[in-house]
């Protein structure tokens, strides 16, 4: 019995030893760590970019799905409405201008054809009252030698030296050329006043081009309100547009954050989406433990849920800075006097499994990491 308990005793402690051995060595070739979490880079926290009230939230917690479908929407009638009134506005606007331009146009042709009229009328007056002018000049031209000639004939027919008939002849002569005289004079007078007529006509017709810039001000104020407009009505469908919440990723509903009917206002969160596709894994390592990790080494992870499953991974990063750097109270070593903390660094390993292997591995787990030294 002594030697068989004596035999139990020896392999009991070649056991324990093998048994110890087997753990300093295990953590010798490799930093190990319980304290290690499931993570994915692509948790999206989506919402509006409007408030409204929802009509359509078609997904609850735990429903798988697809990139780009449609999982919420804003009421739009409110946005619609308004949409229509910016588009007949703008229509009413555009109409309004269309008809100033056809107005601008059609003065602008008459104002050139009354321009060019009034023109022609001021040149052929001023030449026909230069040949009045000139007509009268030598009526009175001959006026006056008819005078002369007729103060003769009287003094001559006084003296009984011609006749009276002669005298008559020269006198009737006189008369009827003063009296044309004096008609090219009303005629002058005339075509004066009918001068100064074409001529306020001219100017009427140049006073029409300050119609013209009137109208052009107008286009051109009623085109900046059609710009302005439309500027609104593209911000109005981007508004449109932003009532409709569609899932950025192939993923899982994480959370849902409101209920059909609410009133919410903008950037609040409706939906958590998971894209359970891209995890990893975090770890905080002990600065004690840093030594011969590198990326590129090779990690075993289990996780707390299944820790007799071993899962590949390798290590992708480690952080350049320990977890206490950005605390919100870092540590005050200036007065010299502190408790020196092991510090503890970010290590994040991808995983080296497939999709089905990876299926029950829930991003927020707990997991045992070793990673292999070099």
């Amino acid at each position: 019995m002594k030697k068989i308990a004596t035999s139990i005793l020896l392999i009991l402690t070649f056991v324990f030893l093998y048994i110890m051995y087997d753990y300093i060595s295990y953590r010798d070739s490799n930093a190990v760590s319980d304290a290690a979490f499931v993570k994915s880079d692509a948790i999206y926290t989506l919402s509006f970019k409007v408030g409204g009230k929802i009509d359509l939230l078609s997904l609850k917690e735990g429903d798988k799905v697809s990139k780009n479908s449609l999982i919420a929407s804003i009421n739009k009638e409110d946005f619609l409405l308004k949409k229509e009134n910016l588009e007949h506005n703008i229509k009413a606007l555009i109409a309004n201008r269309d008809a100033l331009v056809l107005k601008k146009d059609r003065l602008f042709k008459e104002l050139g054809i009354q321009t060019t009229i009034s023109k022609n009328n001021i040149s052929i007056s001023d030449e026909e009252l230069m040949a009045l002018k000139k007509e009268i000049y030598a009526n009175k031209t001959k006026l006056d030698k008819l005078k002369k000639d007729r103060d003769r004939y009287k003094k001559l027919v006084k003296d009984r030296l011609i006749s009276k008939s002669d005298f008559e002849k020269i006198d009737t002569s006189y008369k009827a050329l003063k009296a044309k005289i004096e008609a090219s004079y009303k005629k002058l007078n005339s075509f004066k006043k009918s001068t100064q007529n074409r001529e306020s006509a001219y100017k009427i017709s140049e006073l029409k081009k300050s119609s013209i810039k009137e109208i052009e001000l107008n286009i051109k104020a009623l085109n900046e309100q059609i710009e302005a407009n439309k500027i609104e009505l593209k911000s109005l469908q981007k508004k449109i547009s932003y009532c409709d919440l569609k899932s950025p990723v192939d993923g899982v509903v994480a959370k849902r954050f409101v209920n059909l009917n609410q009133v919410v206002s903008k950037g609040t969160p409706i939906y958590s989406i998971v894209d359970t596709n891209n995890k990893h894994v975090e770890v905080l390592l002990s600065e004690k433990k840093l030594h011969g990790v590198k990326i590129g080494n090779s990690a075993t992870i289990k996780t707390e849920a299944d820790d007799k499953t071993e899962l590949k991974g390798v290590v992708e990063s480690i952080l350049p800075t320990s977890a206490s750097t950005f605390s919100l109270v870092p540590r005050d070593i200036a007065s010299g006097e502190f408790t020196k903390l092991d510090q503890r660094f970010v290590v994040r390993i991808s995983f080296k499994e497939s999709k089905k292997r990876l299926k029950n591995v829930l991003i927020g787990m707990g997991a045992t990491v070793a990673i292999q030294r070099k």
